[in-house]
């Protein structure tokens, strides 16, 4: 899953800007993997289904991360914990189980371009809830991406409507945005990697008891054991180390770049590799999202 509206925690970390040249190859590398978050569900969701692909992923990347959580182990008293399940739910669980529900009914790619509406959502819902002004230029930048995923929702791939599928991952996408904030006003100041690994951790506890009702009485083939294993520790877990270490190093703000890349990987690996096709619809939508992201993150005209 792409995680690019991280970046807005409110760290005030140390930069480094020596080494110009692996700022982009880092970047690169973490829009593919977080593009290829989206082939995985693709291929191992029919297999494992729902919740017992969403429990291998939260627990897995939660032990990958487990390290930074026990070094900030003293930072995470008892009475914490409720809420950090909470928004782990909010944060995690619930859209990653959103993206494996329509990637069992979309190509990959289309969860991938509705994923990128994360950073319009984060600004709305900081409208709606918090009291944040949006501005005439967020706001332009809204009503395009929303216009994007309407053309996305009202395409058909092979004769089948994505409808639902677009909505699933819309909704996922806004409940980063929700889970953006409550990280921001609520666990501030935590080591962000323990932050995750904690959610992640928490909302697998949560998750396990319907992951085993729900659990395939059929083998799960080898594929698709690998493409879960990936989801985990590499799209997941070993990703939001990258993340993290990249806005330590060059800020949030050029870190969040990385949103541009998952979309567009995420439609290349879905073509390449499971022949999926890119429709006008997708093409078109894809343009309206990521354009309306780049002027949303725009900088206005400062006195």
């Amino acid at each position: 899953m792409s995680r690019p509206a991280d970046a807005a925690l409110g760290l005030s970390l140390p930069r480094n800007s020596g080494r110009a040249w692996l700022t982009p190859l880092e970047l690169g590398l973490l829009g593919a993997v977080w593009g290829a978050s989206f082939l995985f569900m693709r291929i191992a969701a029919d297999d494992f289904g729902t919740i017992a692909l969403v429990e291998v992923r939260l627990a897995l990347g939660s032990l990958v991360l487990l390290p930074f959580l026990w070094r900030a182990r003293v930072q995470f008293p008892a009475r914490l914990w409720p809420k950090v399940a909470l928004i782990g739910a909010i944060n995690s669980a619930v859209p990653f189980m959103l993206f494996a529900w329509a990637a069992q009914r979309a190509p990959a790619g289309i969860g991938a371009i509705a994923n990128a509406m994360t950073v319009l959502f984060t600004a709305l819902v900081g409208f709606l809830f918090f009291g944040e002004r949006i501005g005439t230029r967020r706001a332009v930048a809204l009503l395009t991406g929303f216009a994007g995923v309407v053309v996305l929702a009202s395409g058909k791939i092979a004769g089948f409507s994505i409808g639902w599928a677009v909505a699933a991952g819309a909704t996922a996408a806004f409940l980063y945005g929700v889970g953006l904030h409550l990280v921001r006003r609520h666990l501030t100041g935590l080591p962000p990697a323990a932050v995750a690994s904690a959610a992640l951790g928490s909302t697998a506890l949560l998750t396990l008891p319907f992951a085993i009702l729900a659990w395939p009485e059929r083998s799960i083939p080898a594929e698709s054991w690998l493409s879960a294993a990936m989801l985990g520790v590499l799209c997941t877990g070993l990703a939001f180390v990258s993340y993290y270490r990249l806005i330590a190093r060059i800020g949030p703000a050029r870190a969040s770049t990385v949103t541009y890349l998952v979309p567009v990987f995420g439609v290349a690996w879905a073509w390449l590799l499971l022949d999926e096709p890119v429709t006008p619809a997708m093409a078109v939508a894809g343009a309206l999202i990521l354009g309306s992201v780049a002027l949303s993150q725009r900088e206005g005209k400062r006195p």
